[in-house]
């Protein structure tokens, strides 16, 4: 008995931490499950177990191949085919686009992806797009089991319970259903939020170069009717045409092939100036998925006040400089003729030899930073990336090879073919997601072990006495959606299951329909910015206030609660 009290009382500190304090989930569930494990409540070797659970393997390889999925140019297609339309078509397609991706990947991938594409498009706010784009990439992760981290998760779950696993279209046809509506009503709805556009040419000192090439749709064209004075965060600067500068450019200067167009843009303008047709970025043919860097040049480095071409700096450091900025002041001249000095900051493309001789670089820079912004592929390495996981998941659909070994020997493959290199994993290796994960198994093992799942589930039909089995899955499913909002969708599934699972047990039925109220309660997170990854990375980058997610969520939770409600036990009966 004292078991169940000591687990209870567990439970309600991490919910109390989780509410009232800062401190990360990752922290607060590795916290519970080393005080389990030195009350002697869990052994080391079941908590190993639990952090080598092959769901959780699963997601951490998906996370990681996404970070190869990000360089191709489907995001750039994407990109170009979301800024053409009214806000209402664009939220439509971006909406399909993002559901579909994220079905596939993880959704949060696929909007760290986006968020990119979404700023550089050239036609609305961010701010009108960014919302829609995490309750799309949340709508599309309930489409399959590898769509949302919470999917696996719960897989996990499922399968500890010695329960057949979830089949990768175990949650399809609902999540169809709740893809279709949430677009319907996403799309009047994105009209009511703010739209937020600051662009400052003072806060854009990155000077950048791209040529026009012959054949390019932008020839015969003028500067407007190739809406160059229209993009977003990126100002034409300059037009170099026959050696002569003409830095004050009328709107109806038509452009010929090989002009070169002077920019002043920021980091993310490397990749804008690459999706558009017919322009070719300075530097770009040495563009192939790299990670871009950022490096200041040093007073003691060997080409101050020489020009890139004269000191030819990417035959002695293997690098390609794509952009420099010296402080706010206005550069003038092709990239290539500008005379560096110390302190200039250059965004470099960096090449084998210059990764593995990077300490060697102390005295010509000053400072040596990792971008997050990283080169597309080309149209061959992309077409490779997207086929091989295409084939992934098809082996895995076709039960020709469990997805986890697929994934590891994409994995392999990529980092192999130079597509993705290891720091870029390391970055990208999800801590966090582990932790909480394999403290989270390990917390609800012990509700079912010591059997408080068991009496809180009996509790549960007691309350809902009358309402029958029905009511337990309600109650499961706006019990998990509340945790979602008030927690973290991870933190919710982990405590909703075994309380889910507890009372099927108790009513003798089927617990796949407590199963699925767990998992699209899970992802049921539009109210509040903090229950989702998603919702939480665009909402710095959309100035959003908490109302705009209540102006636009609660409808949204509403609508999808009503068919989630509905669907469970027409395709999962009891």
């Amino acid at each position: 008995m004292w078991e169940q009290g000591f687990v209870l009382a567990v439970l309600l500190a991490i919910i109390t931490c989780l509410l009232v304090t800062r401190i990360k989930p990752s922290f607060i569930f590795a916290g519970a499950a080393f005080i389990a494990f030195i009350a002697g409540l869990i052994e080391l070797d079941s908590i190993a177990s639990n952090f080598t659970n092959s769901s959780l393997l699963t997601l951490v390889l998906l996370i990681l191949a996404s970070s190869a999925l990000e360089k191709t140019l489907l995001i750039s297609w994407v990109s170009r085919n979301i800024s053409q339309g009214s806000l209402g078509s664009v939220v439509a397609k971006l909406g399909v686009s993002t559901a579909l991706l994220s079905s596939f990947t993880n959704n949060t991938a696929v909007v760290v992806s986006l968020i990119g594409a979404i700023k550089r498009n050239q036609q609305h706010a961010p701010s009108r797009l960014l919302i829609p784009l995490s309750y799309a990439a949340i709508l599309g992760g309930t489409l399959t089991l590898i769509g949302t981290s919470t999917n696996l998760i719960i897989n996990s779950f499922v399968e500890d319970a010695g329960l057949p696993s979830l089949s990768f279209f175990s949650p399809t046809v609902i999540g169809l259903a709740v893809l279709v509506g949430g677009v319907l009503i996403l799309i009047p709805l994105s009209y009511l939020l703010p739209s937020y556009d600051e662009q400052s040419q003072e806060e854009l000192p990155y000077f950048l170069e791209a040529k026009v090439e012959p054949g390019s749709p932008l020839v015969g064209r003028s500067i407007s009717e190739n809406n160059l004075r229209d993009l977003r965060k990126l100002f034409l600067a300059e037009v170099i045409r026959d050696g002569q500068s003409m830095p004050s450019v009328d709107p109806n200067f038509v452009l010929k092939a090989r002009d070169r167009l002077l920019f002043c843009g920021d980091v993310e303008s490397v990749a804008t100036l690459q999706e558009i047709q017919g322009l070719t970025l300075f530097g770009q043919h040495h563009l192939n998925g790299q990670n871009l860097l950022e490096v200041v040049v040093s007073s003691s480095a060997s080409f101050c006040d020489t020009t890139l071409k004269s000191s030819r700096f990417r035959d002695r450091f293997d690098a390609v400089v794509v952009a420099i900025r010296r402080g706010h002041e206005r550069l003038e001249g092709g990239l290539g003729n500008i005379n560096l000095t110390a302190g200039d900051t250059l965004v470099v493309v960096p090449g084998k030899r210059f990764e593995s001789e990077r300490a060697k670089h102390r005295r010509e820079f000053l400072l040596i930073n990792d971008l997050d912004s990283s080169a597309k592929l080309d149209a061959n390495k992309s077409a490779l990336v997207l086929f091989g996981f295409a084939a992934v998941i098809g082996a895995a659909l076709l039960d020709l090879i469990p997805i986890i070994k697929g994934l590891a020997v994409y994995l392999l493959a990529v980092i192999a073919f130079g597509v993705v290199q290891l720091s870029e994993l390391r970055r990208r290796f999800p801590v966090d997601i582990v932790v909480i994960v394999g403290s989270a198994l390990s917390i609800a093992q012990l509700m079912i072990s010591t059997g408080l799942s068991e009496r809180m589930g009996a509790m549960f039909i007691e309350a809902f006495n009358g309402w029958g089995v029905y009511g337990a899955i309600v109650a499961t499913y706006l019990l998990t959606l509340v945790l979602t909002e008030l927690v973290t969708n991870n933190a919710a599934a982990a405590l909703s299951f075994p309380i889910g699972y507890s009372m099927a047990v108790g009513y003798g039925v089927d617990p796949m329909p407590f199963i699925m109220a767990v998992l699209f309660g899970a992802s049921a997170s539009f109210i509040s910015p903090y229950g989702y990854q998603t919702n939480l990375l665009v909402y710095s980058v959309g100035n959003y206030k908490l109302k705009d997610y209540l102006r636009i969520g609660v409808p949204i939770s509403l609508v999808y609660s009503v068919l989630v409600l509905t669907l469970i036990p027409v395709f999962f009966p009891y």
